[in-house]
């Protein structure tokens, strides 16, 4: 069974879900992905935010581009935390998927991420946060993940010379 079920908009935006999958896929976090169209498939979208409580997920990462309404839509739907991906536009760069997904209204929360790959490896690592505070040993692994990347830092210094 999945705790995080990873949803988009279109098969476009694979090229940036594709980044949270991994790293999800590099803590061993269990997940399914979807391609829900809040537009094009509604009643499919309204099904799967009411069933996925009942389907053991635990968090929700939407990403979308454009009007961007998926992750707003499935956060009015279900008590799960959504996290919403703003897609990269070529119109507008992905700013207006932000402004869409970032300006929920007081009560509907969609915890909102970085516009592209950096909000996708976010919205990821968001997700097991969430699912570490009920389990210490994906707190240890995010623990672990982070002095990786402080070391990588510190030895990137020698690298100047």
């Amino acid at each position: 069974m999945s705790t995080i079920s990873v949803v988009m908009g279109s098969k476009s935006d694979w090229p940036t879900v594709k980044n949270a999958c991994a790293i999800l896929d590099q803590f061993g976090v269990d997940y399914e992905k979807h391609v829900i169209s809040a537009h094009r498939m509604p009643k499919e979208m309204f099904a799967f935010a009411q069933e996925a409580t009942s389907k053991g997920i635990k968090v929700i990462i939407a990403c979308a581009g454009g009007a961007a309404h998926l992750p707003g839509m499935i956060a009015a739907n279900t008590p799960l935390p959504v996290i919403g991906i703003p897609g990269q536009t070529k119109a507008l760069g992905g700013m207006d998927s932000l402004l869409s997904i970032v300006q929920m209204p007081a009560g509907i929360p969609v915890a909102t991420t970085a516009i592209g790959v950096a909000g996708a490896k976010n919205a990821a690592l968001l997700a097991i946060q969430i699912l570490g505070t009920t389990n210490q040993a994906l707190q240890d692994k995010i623990i672990a993940y982070r002095q990786e990347m402080h070391n990588a830092a510190v030895e990137s210094e020698a690298e100047l010379d």
